[in-house]
């Protein structure tokens, strides 16, 4: 027979897992709605180290779009006092070429993509794709990395590769 105290050990462990599944359903769901509802958007690879591209059965992948943002900060008061702390979110606004190809604005232009800084780096969302075991030759083409940006918070979903030609890879 269990003691009371187990019981409701047991009780909040259980209440714990509930509230847990609860939140990363939520989120799953919320990625989701992003993929399937959000704004299409392209941002160029910039350039990555050519012998860390490439890493088992990922490619690490950079933005020039973070690397502008990110060279912003000391442009624009002449310091770092405007760079964002670690793990802090940021808003940025984007122009949208005719090719949906995300540029900085200087303007507050309706779109907006959120950043936030991870290891003293602008991070837009991913900095690595997941591929298939054995496909390392088929996304070797990247050129663009597709995204889906949620229009109300700016987050941006990467959801797959293309070509310079934008042909999904």
């Amino acid at each position: 027979m269990m003691s009371p105290s187990t019981k409701i050990k047991r009780g909040f462990i259980a209440i714990g897992a509930v509230l847990v599944l609860g939140v990363v359903n939520t989120l799953i769901a919320h990625k989701e709605s992003i993929k399937r509802n959000g704004e299409v958007v392209y941002l160029d690879l910039a350039p990555v180290d050519p012998r860390s591209l490439m890493q088992g059965d990922y490619m690490t992948l950079d933005f020039r779009l973070a690397r502008e943002i990110d060279s912003g900060f000391s442009k624009s008061t002449g310091s770092e006092a405007s760079k964002p702390m670690e793990g802090e979110s940021r808003l940025v606004s984007v122009n949208i070429n005719e090719n949906r190809v995300a540029s900085l604005s200087a303007n507050n232009t309706p779109l907006k993509i959120r950043y936030r800084l991870r290891n003293g780096r602008v991070w837009l969302g991913t900095n690595a794709f997941f591929f298939e075991e054995g496909k390392a030759r088929q996304y070797e083409r990247a050129r663009y990395g597709e995204f889906r940006v949620d229009k109300d918070s700016g987050e941006a979903v990467l959801v797959g590769l293309r070509s310079d030609a934008f042909k999904a890879l």
